[in-house]
């Protein structure tokens, strides 16, 4: 099932293809949680540094390619290809919204 997705998470995809993680942090609201390969960042200072660090190790990029909405969650399947073992790779965003912002993102396979 395709959906029409909110802005802030078409914003989100588009700041994975820039180095500006400012933007990115603003998507986010001021107490969200990130959750990504088994670590929590918590508030948009940790968000920024996280999405700086996987920005600075790895060349990569994501094209969503499907999603569909699950109870409150938008739920992004996306294909992530670049200089890591494995590539590409399928991963699942799931996206929490709370007033036009990010309060939570899971990315898991």
């Amino acid at each position: 099932m395709s959906i029409e997705l909110p802005s802030t998470i078409h914003r989100y995809f588009e700041t994975e293809t820039t180095n500006d993680t400012d933007s990115l942090s603003d998507l986010f609201s001021v107490e969200a949680v990130v959750i990504d390969e088994q670590k929590t960042y918590q508030g948009r200072d940790a968000i920024k540094a996280w999405k700086l660090e996987a920005k600075a190790t790895t060349s990569y990029q994501v094209t969503p390619l499907e999603a569909e909405k699950a109870g409150e969650q938008y739920v992004v399947t996306g294909r992530v290809e670049g200089n890591f073992p494995g590539s590409p790779v399928r991963l699942r965003y799931f996206f929490t919204l709370r007033d036009d912002q990010i309060a939570a993102l899971e990315i898991k396979p």
